[in-house]
């Protein structure tokens, strides 16, 4: 099993649990306070981005359910 785990929730955020860093676009860390669970925001309406704070519920809406991709573009 992988080191991190990320859980992609219905109507709702991206969980991730296990071994993981999160960095804004210049590469600088996002401080945790060492947590190893966090959700990160899908809908767009949290005032803690990229941090889910459930602004989504009620206004937010997708079935969770995997799927595979088409095959990776050959370079």
């Amino acid at each position: 099993m992988a080191s991190t785990k990320i859980t992609v929730n219905n109507n709702g955020s991206l969980k991730i649990e296990g071994d993981f860093e999160i960095v804004d676009r210049n590469g600088v860390a996002y401080d945790l306070n060492g947590r190893d669970v966090v959700s990160l925001c899908r809908c767009g309406m949290s005032q803690n981005k990229p941090f889910c704070d459930g602004s989504h519920k009620g206004h937010f809406e997708h079935d969770a359910v995997a799927f595979q991709l088409p095959p990776k573009k050959q370079a």
